[in-house]
């Protein structure tokens, strides 16, 4: 049996990966937030105490939540692979003096596995290693007002975007932004070496893939239909390539794929809209009027077949996908215009289902909020004040491992 079963959006949610926020967060600093991706700064303990709520609200609804430092770890380990990793994490990190990329390497391997999987996410400032040490290379001297020497992973907490899972298997992902794209070396590690994960797994796409693609813009709507968004994170050939690989495992029957735009305000398909019960979706108010969507199917000889659909209406195409009459849009705090932007703001229609009509939500988000209640589902509601200043919900937050089957 695979070590991975996720063929819903929203069928009981029995094992899930997250990510605490930890030190790399105190890496963060206002002139280099946009290069880290960041729109704030959030408060590491106040980040941390929201965290643990929300694992915790998770766990009494009997959800095992495990972490993806710790499972890291434990492949690590389990392959002997601590070496490995280091050398493959070094020659990632943008060092260029063969003498540090010594020095951090030894600083490396002399700490137990976890705390050196934590320090790889935390970064290295300029001033953990003594200057003199930079002589060698020139690179590495025109870089000297540059605060790291190897940039922190502030987004990993967004545990959705690294890696993906779908059907019995998982994307590993090339991602939009080389800041982000050396979060993906942990999930390598975790589906190459972890004895839970390493066999029995269908791997869909990797991390050395040419185009870029990432873990909000994948939705698993049935078993039998994936959803990719095509936005500023995701190229369209990578949904090509992903779409050729399912159909020749036999994982899905079509792939959707909607064109949402390179925009920061619908940076991934989860933004713009999530799966909250069987026939009831949150959206953002923006795109109720239409999407242009294109439906990958198994061709001939292996090829996929691409058709778009003559519908652009949201409601339509779900609905179809689904098997359904109709479907229920939900936009965020009801579509009015300055509610509405203010609440997506705050992750509003970004939310984590755990059961069909069992949804977590951000406190934050009254109106939305009130608005889901009134359509019959049942709220966790957390705080994530200090969370959501990464620009990311509950959902950005999880990485499905397993689901019971609708």
């Amino acid at each position: 049996m695979s070590a991975i079963n996720v063929t819903s959006e929203i069928g009981k949610l029995k094992k899930v990966l997250v990510h605490r926020p930890g030190k790399e967060m105190e890496n963060l600093m206002p002139d280099y937030l946009d290069r880290l991706l960041f729109d704030d700064i959030p408060y590491l303990e106040g980040a941390q105490r929201e965290h643990d709520n929300f694992v915790k609200e998770m766990e009494k609804e009997g959800v095992e939540v495990v972490y993806l430092e710790k499972l890291a770890t434990e492949a690590i380990d389990a392959g002997d692979a601590k070496e490995e990793f280091v050398d493959q994490w070094i020659s990632e990190s943008g060092i260029v003096s063969e003498s540090v990329k010594t020095i951090v390497k030894e600083q490396l391997l002399a700490m137990d596995t976890f705390e050196m999987v934590l320090k790889t996410m935390e970064g290295f400032r300029r001033t953990e290693i003594n200057s003199e040490n930079f002589a060698s290379s020139l690179a590495d001297l025109m870089e000297s007002d540059y605060p790291f020497l190897v940039d922190p992973m502030p987004n990993l907490y967004f545990s959705r975007d690294p890696f993906a899972t779908m059907g019995n298997g998982v994307s590993i992902n090339k991602m939009f932004a080389e800041t982000r794209n050396r979060e993906t070396i942990y999930g390598h590690y975790i589906f190459k070496y972890h004895p839970e994960y390493k066999e029995n797994v269908d791997k869909f796409y990797s991390r050395d893939d040419e185009n870029r693609i990432e873990g909000g813009d994948e939705l698993v709507l049935s078993k039998d239909v994936l959803a990719i968004g095509i936005s500023e994170r995701t190229d369209s050939r990578a949904i090509e390539i992903l779409a050729k690989r399912v159909f020749e495992k036999g994982a899905f029957k079509e792939v959707l794929a909607f064109d949402i735009g390179e925009h920061r305000k619908f940076m991934h398909l989860d933004t713009v809209f999530t799966m909250v019960d069987y026939d009831k979706f949150t959206i953002h108010p923006e795109i109720e009027g239409g999407l242009r969507v294109f439906s990958l199917t198994p061709g001939e000889n292996g090829e996929v077949k691409i058709v778009e659909k003559e519908s652009h209406k949201l409601s339509e195409v779900l609905a179809q996908s689904l098997g359904l009459d109709s479907v229920t849009l939900i936009p965020c705090a009801g579509g009015g215009l300055v509610d509405s932007a203010r609440e997506q703001w705050n992750d509003g229609s970004n939310t984590l289902t755990i059961a069909p009509g069992v949804v977590v939500v951000y406190d934050r988000n009254p109106i939305t909020n009130d608005l889901l209640e009134k359509h019959g589902l049942r709220l966790i509601k957390v705080p994530g004040s200090e969370l959501v200043r990464g620009r990311g919900g509950p959902r950005c937050m999880t990485m499905p491992l397993v689901r019971e089957d609708l």
